[in-house]
C-alpha cells in the first residue's frame, strides 16, 4: 500500500487545481482520473458546447447579413470542419491541463478507476489492468455527474443522443426532438436550429424555466419561438417508437378541459432532462460516506463528507452544477486546509449564465425569491432595445432586470438577458461583492458606447 498525504479522485475543475496546489504546498499527492483531465467542463461540457455555439452564431449572422448591407449567397454546414474545430479546442485545453499536472512536483497523475476498499483506502484499477492500493488521511472526490437515463417507455429501443454523444454527431438532424426544457436543452436547441434543423423541445414541467422570474422566462421563450423552435410545456412523453423516423407520443394532462394527446416524429432525439451523480464506481459504502436522497454525496459547509478528512467537490455533491462552483469549491477547501481559514459554501451568491443568444447572465436573488423572503424591494426592468450599443448592433432582443433592497440600497440580484449578458452581469456581481449600493452604480461614468452604460438608465428606473 502506498501512503499519500492527499488522494484526489477526478481531474475536474476542482480536482485539478486542488491537486496542484496541495502538491506545491508540499503534500505528497495522487490524482486519479478515469478518462480525461479537465472533467465535464473541458471535455463534454462548457468548452465543446460554447465552441459549437460560436459556429451557430456565425450561421445566424450569415442569415442576417443582408440587414447589415452585406449580401451573401447563403451557406452550407461543413460538419467535418465544425467538429474538427470543436475537437481542436478541447484537445488544447485538455493537453494544457495535463502537461501542467505532469510537471508538478510531489504530484502523481494516475489513469484508472478508483474505488474505496476501506475507510481511508483507495484501490485503483489502472488502464493496463494492474491494481494499486493507496491510502491518505485526506481524500477529495470530484467525480462529477453524467446524463440521466429517462424512464420513458421505449427510450431504450432507440439510439437517443445525450449531451455527451451529440457532441460527435456527424450530421445535422432534419428534426431534433429534445426531452427537457432546461439550460442544456435550450442551448442545443438554438444551436441546431441555427444550423438548419427543425427543433421541438418537450418539457414536463408546466412552467417554462421555473427557476427564472416570469418576465425573463417569457422573453427567453419568445426569442426561441421567434427563431422557429417549437416548445411544449406541461407535456409528458407516453412512449417512443422507431419506424419511419422516431415517434414520440405526447400527452398534456387535463387542467380545465380534457387531456390532449398527439405525436411528434423526429429524425433524432436528445435526452436533456437531467444528470445523476457519478458515484457508482466509488463504493462509497466501504468508506462509510453518506449519500443524500438523490444519490449525491452529502457535505457540510466546508465540503467535508460524513467521514472526517474526506471531501466532495463539484457536481458530485449536488447543488448548482456549474464549473465556477466547482472551481470555487477547490478554493474553499484549499484555503481552509492550508491557510487555516474558516470559509464555507453557505451564503455563496448564486450566479450563472444561460448561453442562448442573447445570453442570460444571472446573479443573486430573483424577484420571486426576494418577495418570498419578505424583503422590501425595488425592481427595475428595461428592454434590451433601449441600450444604444444593442441598437447599433441590431441585437435588440432581451430584457434587463435588477432587484434592490429598498431599505439599504444594496443590490440583491440581476438578470441580464442581452448580447454579452454574462459580462454585464459580472459588472453587477462586482458591485454586489464590494457592497456598492445601486445609486453609486447608477451615477457612475461608463465609456460610451458600451453595454455597461445601460446600467445608468436601468438603475435610474428605480
Amino acid at each position: 500500500m502506498t501512503k499519500y498525504d492527499a488522494i484526489l479522485v477526478g481531474a475536474g475543475q476542482a480536482g485539478t487545481p486542488l491537486a496542484r496546489k496541495l502538491a506545491v504546498a508540499g503534500w505528497k499527492t495522487a490524482l486519479i482520473e478515469r478518462l480525461w483531465v479537465g472533467g465535464t467542463c473541458v471535455n463534454v461540457g462548457c468548452t465543446p458546447t460554447k465552441t459549437m455555439i460560436a459556429s451557430g452564431r456565425v450561421a445566424y449572422l450569415v442569415k442576417r447579413s443582408a440587414e447589415f448591407g452585406i449580401r451573401t449567397s447563403g451557406f452550407a454546414v461543413d460538419v467535418e470542419t465544425f467538429l474538427r474545430r470543436k475537437n481542436s479546442v478541447v484537445l488544447a485545453f485538455r493537453g494544457g491541463s495535463t502537461k501542467g499536472l505532469l510537471k508538478t512536483p510531489n504530484l502523481s497523475l494516475i489513469f484508472g478507476t478508483a474505488s474505496f476498499s476501506g475507510p481511508k483506502e483507495i484501490t485503483v484499477v489502472k488502464e493496463d489492468g494492474t491494481s494499486e492500493i493507496m491510502s491518505a488521511d485526506h481524500i477529495f472526490l470530484n467525480t462529477g455527474a453524467q446524463p440521466f437515463d429517462p424512464p420513458i417507455p421505449g427510450i431504450d429501443k432507440i439510439p437517443y443522443l445525450t449531451s455527451t454523444t451529440i457532441l460527435d454527431l456527424g450530421e445535422i438532424p432534419t428534426h431534433l426532438a429534445i426531452i427537457g426544457g432546461g439550460y442544456v436543452g435550450l442551448e442545443f436547441g438554438q444551436l441546431y436550429r441555427r444550423l438548419g434543423s427543425q427543433v421541438t423541445i418537450i418539457e414536463s414541467h408546466a412552467t417554462f424555466l421555473p427557476h427564472e422570474d416570469d418576465d425573463i422566462a417569457k422573453e427567453i421563450r419568445h426569442i426561441l419561438e421567434e427563431d422557429g423552435i417549437q416548445i411544449f410545456t406541461g407535456t409528458n412523453i407516453k412512449g417512443v417508437t422507431r419506424g419511419d423516423g422516431i415517434r414520440l407520443d405526447l400527452e398534456k394532462p387535463a387542467t380545465e378541459g380534457a387531456a390532449s394527446s398527439w405525436a411528434v416524429t423526429a429524425s433524432h432525439v436528445l435526452e436533456a432532462s437531467g444528470r445523476r451523480p457519478d458515484t457508482a464506481a466509488l463504493n462509497t459504502a466501504a468508506a462509510g460516506i453518506r449519500l443524500d436522497e438523490h444519490g449525491y454525496i452529502a457535505v457540510n459547509g466546508q465540503l467535508e463528507t460524513s467521514v472526517p478528512g474526506i471531501f466532495a467537490l463539484g457536481d458530485v455533491k449536488g447543488g448548482p452544477q456549474f464549473t465556477h462552483v466547482s472551481w470555487n469549491d477547490h478554493l474553499i477547501v484549499y484555503k481552509n486546509l492550508i491557510e487555516k481559514t474558516k470559509l464555507s459554501i453557505e451564503g455563496r451568491v448564486p450566479l450563472y449564465c444561460l448561453f442562448t443568444d442573447p445570453e442570460l447572465g444571472r446573479v443573486g436573488l430573483t424577484e420571486n425569491e426576494a418577495r418570498a423572503k419578505g424583503l422590501n424591494i425595488k425592481v427595475a426592468t428595461m428592454p434590451a432595445a433601449y441600450v444604444a450599443r444593442a441598437y447599433e448592433n441590431s441585437e435588440t432582443r432581451g430584457l434587463l432586470k435588477v432587484i434592490v433592497n429598498a431599505d439599504n440600497r444594496k443590490i440583491l440580484g440581476a438578470a441580464m438577458l442581452i448580447s454579452g449578458g454574462g459580462e454585464l452581469m459580472s459588472v453587477i456581481q462586482m458591485a454586489m461583492t464590494g457592497g456598492v449600493t445601486y445609486d453609486i452604480v447608477r451615477d457612475a461614468m461608463y465609456a460610451h458606447p458600451t453595454f455597461a452604460e445601460s446600467l445608468n438608465n436601468l438603475f435610474a428606473k428605480l
